[in-house]
């Protein structure tokens, strides 16, 4: 694959999703406080998923199946 190859299959790839509440990974709590809130939102019927930043260090809280490619 070549490096323009690659480019634009790492553009096409990238995947944005809403964010609706993020955690310090460094928390004392962990993903928990995380995990609760996306419980919560699940029963209020939102389809909220947790997810790792590794780059943010940080937990989300993210809509599950709202995936929007990046167009930039």
């Amino acid at each position: 694959m070549t490096l323009a190859d690659q480019a634009a299959h790492d553009k096409a790839s990238h995947v944005r999703r809403r964010i609706l509440a993020e955690v310090p990974a460094g928390n004392p709590r962990g993903s928990w406080p995380a995990e609760e809130f996306a419980a919560e939102q699940r029963a209020a019927g939102v389809p909220a998923e947790v997810v790792m930043d590794l780059a943010g260090d940080r937990f989300l809280v993210v809509l599950r199946n709202q995936q929007l490619a990046v167009t930039s």
